[in-house]
């Protein structure tokens, strides 16, 4: 993202990289998919540079088993494969939405 380039000098870039991953992992709110967060160097000709801290934000969970009651394990088993399949359509099609009290919260420290 354009709003989070920074400018630091090569020997502390691996630093810098690791603290504002670790920020935004703690400001960006969970979603119901799994989010990663990955500070990268661009070159300067374009080409993708090199990932230097990367985090992950869990998805957050719904216990879809919690209404079943004993039973057979098969059915258990379908609702959790239902979910995960769910899960895996979302994070491929899910858009993530940082809130502007994010932005405020890294150019403030």
């Amino acid at each position: 993202m354009e709003e989070f380039n920074k400018i630091v000098p090569s020997f502390q870039a691996a630093v810098h990289a690791k603290n504002l991953a670790l920020k935004l992992k703690d400001l960006i709110p969970r979603q119901m998919f799994e989010v990663a967060i990955q500070i990268a160097v661009n070159s300067n000709n374009g080409v993708p540079g090199k990932i230097l801290a990367r985090e992950d934000i869990p998805a957050m969970r719904k216990d879809v088993i919690a209404k079943l009651y004993g039973g057979d394990r098969t059915r258990k088993d379908k609702l959790l494969k239902k979910q995960a399949a769910g899960k895996k359509k979302m994070k491929k099609l899910g858009k993530l939405d940082i809130p502007d009290d994010v932005f405020m919260e890294i150019l403030k420290r």
